[in-house]
């Protein structure tokens, strides 16, 4: 009988089966939010690293089984998805949510859910859908940088006299951002109040 650790090297080099995808899949999906072609790049990737290692070990025939590995990846997504364990438009919902709450602008979730897979129209749909958009997001950036609304806490000191040089500073933060000149005027302007009250109907919208 092999010792365990051979085994355990042994069962390294056994290129991964459908089942052992479906396994690697589910317990991924336990863990985290994924899109249809985020989690076939999850399995994508175990695959790359099990032919790595099986062509380092001089396993023969490496590159032929990685391409059925794939297939069986790919499959198993589009099977999860098909069953409602992956829905791109649900992960896009809430990432555009979450991502709104913490000051990032509509440019820069759609650049962050297309690199997670979600198409372009799904995530169109998403940031329609979300409550508060650009306005809400630069708001949110606002507070967290202490920025027009938000420069100066109630009762605490007066802004600095240079206000000129603080708005433009404070515009090239949220450009920097992906905001519009238009959005970070208005989110800039606002009233403290009326901005506390905007980024409260978002957390509990």
């Amino acid at each position: 009988m092999l010792p365990a650790m051979a085994r355990r090297a042994a069962a390294a080099l056994t290129p991964p089966d459908e089942s052992a995808l479906q396994a690697a899949a589910l317990d991924h999906l336990a863990r985290f939010a994924a899109t249809e072609a985020g989690l076939r790049r999850v399995l994508e990737r175990r695959v790359a690293r099990w032919a790595r290692a099986a062509e380092a070990a001089g396993v023969a025939e490496v590159a032929v089984q990685a391409q059925q590995a794939r297939r069986f990846a790919a499959a198993i997504a589009a099977r999860l998805a098909a069953a409602g364990a992956v829905n791109d438009a649900d992960f896009a919902a809430a990432r555009a949510s979450r991502l709104v709450r913490s000051g990032r602008s509509q440019r820069a979730i759609a650049a962050h859910l297309a690199a997670k897979g979600v198409d372009a129209e799904t995530a169109r749909a998403a940031l329609e859908a979300g409550e508060g958009g650009d306005l809400a997001a630069a708001l949110a950036l606002a507070r967290r940088r202490r920025l027009g609304p938000f420069a100066a806490a109630p009762g605490g000191d007066e802004a600095p006299p240079d206000e000129e040089e603080g708005s433009r500073r404070a515009l090239a933060i949220l450009a920097r951002a992906g905001f519009g000149q238009e959005t970070a005027r208005r989110a800039l302007a606002m009233e403290r109040d009326a901005a506390e009250a905007l980024l409260l109907r978002l957390r509990h919208g």
